[in-house]
């Protein structure tokens, strides 16, 4: 078991060390820099922008960038952010906290809606509910997901009232109770967008485990010893159907991330998306590998996270002493 661990450990080092590379080198090739608005003057003399550039680190080759970001990012520092003349971690703690608690909110409704309508469309494939929330689902994943937000945003949101338009809390807005409560009123309308899909696409697999381990020999053996028909459903067909739904959830994180930026941008949802679409537009380059960095780690951790429920769940994936 710790051998293991080790080894997802590793290769989710190396995932990130690859994704950061990348959006290294790929954020520094694209046109533009981060003083472009800045020095849009011409009047601004050629020797200023040089100094400026070479006060950031800018004025070296890329490998030399490279060398000195990852050092200083191996002793906690990402650098400045132009963009936000703030520190990139004091930028990333802001706003991480943000998005983690719209991700998080979103995967658990997902996957238990998700793990609910799909196991019951399984075990019940002929009732009215299971074939409803099949196609309901099916209509879901048919439509993109800022589509589904900008349909959520004009129906209960402008048309309705119910609902705040965007951002994360009112400017004025209470505190302590009260301000937790209008935060939760501001999240509820992008952690749905992503709830609803991620649970269509969940839906979708639990229902076909499910229907396959309806009719399996242990689950006829358990009904033909007089147990229950809930304890047969919970304790023996759910949870051998829900193994290939612990590795969907690893493999949901990515999609859940780049939902999150599109929902984060159309919502105002002050999270890693929306900062990282601000900073790739203002070519902030620090701020953006950071942005990368610590995504990439968060999806590596929720996908090693998977892995280990699967172990748990699965004893037959474990490997001998």
């Amino acid at each position: 078991m710790i051998r293991v661990i080790l080894g997802r450990l590793g290769h989710a080092a190396l995932v990130v060390a690859l994704v950061v590379t990348a959006s290294f080198v790929l954020i520094r090739l694209a046109p533009g820099d981060p003083f472009a608005e800045v020095f849009a003057d011409d009047s601004v003399p050629a020797d200023v922008r040089q100094r400026v550039s070479a006060s950031f680190g800018f004025e070296a080759s890329i490998a030399t960038q490279y060398g000195r970001f990852m050092w200083n990012a191996a002793r906690g520092e990402l650098g400045w952010s132009v963009s936000r003349a703030a520190p990139v971690r004091r930028v990333l703690a802001r706003v991480l906290p943000n998005t983690l608690l719209l991700m998080g909110t979103a995967l658990l409704a997902g996957l238990l809606g998700g793990v609910a309508a799909g196991a019951w469309q399984g075990w019940r494939p002929g009732s009215f509910l299971a074939r409803f929330t099949d196609r309901l689902g099916l209509i879901v994943l048919s439509v993109p997901e800022f589509v589904l937000a900008l349909l959520l945003m004009l129906g209960p949101a402008l048309a309705l009232g119910l609902f705040p338009l965007g951002g994360m809390r009112d400017e004025f807005g209470p505190t302590g109770l009260a301000g937790l409560v209008d935060v939760l009123h501001h999240l509820a309308l992008p952690a749905f967008t992503l709830a609803v899909i991620i649970g269509a696409i969940v839906a979708r697999h639990q229902r076909a485990a499910m229907l396959t381990v309806r009719d399996a020999e242990f689950v006829r053996a358990a009904r033909a010893k007089g147990v229950p028909e809930g304890r047969v459903f919970l304790r023996h067909a759910l949870r051998n159907s829900l193994v290939p739904v612990l590795t969907l959830g690893g493999l949901l994180l990515p999609a859940v991330v780049g939902g999150a930026v599109l929902v984060e941008k159309i919502f105002a949802w002050p999270g890693m998306g929306l900062t990282v679409v601000d900073a790739v537009l203002a070519r902030d380059y620090h701020l953006v590998v950071g942005c990368v960095m610590v995504t990439s780690a968060c999806v590596v951790a929720g996908t090693l996270l998977a892995d280990l429920a699967l172990l748990w769940a699965d004893p037959r994936v474990r490997r001998p002493r």
